[in-house]
């Protein structure tokens, strides 16, 4: 399976950070499901500061699953992409995102060790920790334009990079 990655060539996508943020705020018209009965993890495919799909479903990888079909029967590249998730970024998260194109992947939620490996060795920019306006980015960080000014308390939690060992 690794070897097959090393054919993924993933392009750098740049990103506002205000578009980020907007992203994020367009986000919560979604999840309905999980509004009304919880338990369920939500994937979207967006561009720019468009939701182009969204999925729920009681497992996180169905979710995935569902958009990259959707891709796949609608010819849709995932060039230029962000894709959302509410779930983990674990390593199966961040190579289902790489073999869809897609070259951001943000979450609510936490990542692994293994996922953040992957995504540096893939090149796939990561967020997470998204709501509102926070997020951590463990990689590609120097695909953001960061244009939004914060408060002094909230820049170094945007910036920080999780440095290699």
């Amino acid at each position: 399976m690794m070897e097959q990655l090393d054919s993924i060539t993933i392009k750098p996508h740049k990103f506002k950070q205000s578009d980020i943020y907007a992203t994020l705020k367009n986000l919560n018209a979604y999840n309905d499901v999980y509004k009304n009965a919880g338990a369920v993890h939500g994937c979207a495919l967006c561009h720019n500061t468009e939701i182009i799909s969204f999925k729920e479903d009681v497992g996180r990888h169905n979710a995935v699953d569902a958009i990259a079909g959707e891709m796949w029967i609608n010819d849709i590249d995932g060039e230029g992409k962000l894709f959302y998730t509410t779930g983990r970024l674990t390593s199966e998260m961040v190579i289902k995102v790489a073999q869809m194109g897609v070259p951001t992947l943000l979450s609510r939620s936490g990542i692994t060790h293994m996922g953040l490996q992957i995504a540096r060795d893939m090149g796939v920019t990561l967020f997470s920790r998204a709501k509102g306006k926070h997020f951590l980015v463990y990689n590609g960080a120097e695909n953001i334009e960061f244009d939004v000014q914060l408060p002094d308390k909230f820049e170094v939690a945007n910036t920080k990079q999780v440095q290699q060992k």
